[in-house]
C-alpha cells in the first residue's frame, strides 16, 4: 500500500461495531496528536491521503470507511440511519485506543462526528466540520420529504469495463473532475471492486463498493437524524467551514449550526466548493491546522466569550 500513503501498520486493519458491522480502518501516518478523518456519503477514506499528508506535519491521521462504504460491511439490518455512522466512529476510536482525538468530518462525515460527540460527550478534543449535513427543523423536513440526491444515486452508473475507464469517466465531468487527481485515483481504487467471475466478471470489470441503493438510502436518511437539536450539548470547540463557491451547505447554514454550540466559529474558504477537502487538500489542511492551533497548544480553543466567531 506504499503507493497510496496508507501506512502498512493499518492498511488492512478492521474492527467490529457492537451491532456486528465490520469497519475498515486506515492509518495515514503523521506526527502529533491523533486526528480522525471521516468521509462524505458515497465516498471512502483513501481519497483523504492528500489531505492527511498535508495534515501530517502536525497530526497523526486516521480514517475509516463508514458502514456500507468502501471496504466496510453493509449494516446487517439494512438501516442507514446516521446514528449508525456515529457507532462506527466510536468503535474505531475504541479499537485504536485514541484518547481525546481531534476530529474532521466532510459532509455526512461532519454530521457523523457531531453525532458521535453527542453520543459520548468529551469524545473529541475539537472538531472541524466541512459543510456538515446538519440542518434546522424546517430544512430537515424538506430533505426528509424529498431528496434529489437520493434519486440521483439510484440512477448512478454502478460498473465499468475497467478501473481505468471508471477513472476516465469520473475525471471528465463535475464534480469529480474538480477533485485533486491523486484523490480521484484513490477514490476509484478504494471505492470500486472487481466483479467476481461468478457474477460475470472478466478479471477487469469493476463495480461500486457502495451500492447505489445504499447511497440513496444514506441520502434519504440525511433529514432524519437529530444532530441539530442536540448542538447545544457539544462541549468541545467546533469549526463549521464551507467553500465560498459551494452549491450545498453555505455560510448561512454554517452560522445557524454554530449559533447553538457553546464554543464555535465559522470559516469560509475561497475558491472551492462542497468537495473542498478533496478539491484543495492543502488549503483545507492549512485551515484545519489553524483552527486547531490554539486548542492543540493550550487545550483551550475557546473564542473567549463563548460566541461564534468568523
Amino acid at each position: 500500500m506504499s503507493d497510496t500513503g496508507i501506512t502498512a501498520e493499518t492498511a488492512g486493519d478492521r474492527c467490529t461495531t457492537p451491532d456486528g458491522v465490520g469497519i475498515a480502518v486506515y492509518g495515514f501516518g503523521g506526527q502529533g496528536p491523533d486526528l480522525l478523518l471521516v468521509h462524505a456519503t458515497g465516498m471512502c477514506a483513501p481519497p483523504f491521503v492528500p489531505l492527511a499528508r498535508a495534515l501530517g506535519r502536525r497530526f497523526r491521521c486516521w480514517g475509516l470507511d463508514l458502514r456500507g462504504h468502501g471496504r466496510s460491511d453493509r449494516p446487517t439490518d439494512g438501516s442507514f440511519a446516521w446514528s449508525g455512522f456515529a457507532t462506527d466512529i466510536l468503535a474505531v476510536v475504541d479499537h485504536l485506543g485514541l484518547e481525546h482525538p481531534f476530529g474532521f468530518g466532510h459532509s455526512c462525515g461532519g454530521a457523523s462526528v457531531l453525532l458521535a460527540e453527542q453520543a459520548r460527550p468529551g469524545l473529541f478534543r475539537s472538531l472541524f466540520c466541512f459543510e456538515p449535513v446538519v440542518m434546522p427543523d424546517a430544512a430537515r423536513a424538506v430533505v426528509a420529504a424529498s431528496n434529489p440526491l437520493a434519486d440521483g444515486a439510484r440512477r448512478r452508473r454502478s460498473s465499468f469495463p475497467s478501473a481505468e475507464e471508471a477513472l476516465a469517466n469520473y475525471a471528465s465531468k463535475p464534480p469529480y473532475a474538480e477533485i485533486d487527481p491523486e484523490a480521484l485515483r484513490l477514490y476509484v481504487q478504494g471505492g470500486f471492486e472487481l466483479v467476481p467471475a461468478s457474477e460475470g466478471g472478466d478479471g477487469r470489470a469493476v463495480r461500486l463498493r457502495c451500492r447505489r441503493e445504499d447511497e440513496a438510502d444514506t441520502f434519504a436518511a440525511a433529514g432524519l437524524h437529530q444532530a441539530f437539536a442536540h448542538l447545544p450539548e457539544i462541549g468541545c470547540p467546533v469549526t463549521f467551514c464551507c467553500g465560498e463557491e459551494t452549491d450545498a451547505f453555505g455560510e448561512n447554514l454554517m452560522r445557524a449550526d454554530a449559533a447553538p454550540v457553546p464554543h464555535a466559529r465559522v470559516e469560509v474558504l475561497p475558491a472551492m466548493g462542497h468537495f473542498g477537502p478533496l478539491q484543495a487538500p492543502d488549503a483545507v489542511a492549512d485551515a484545519v491546522i489553524g483552527a486547531f492551533g490554539d486548542d492543540r497548544d493550550t487545550g483551550s480553543g475557546d473564542t473567549g466569550d463563548g460566541t461564534p466567531s468568523s
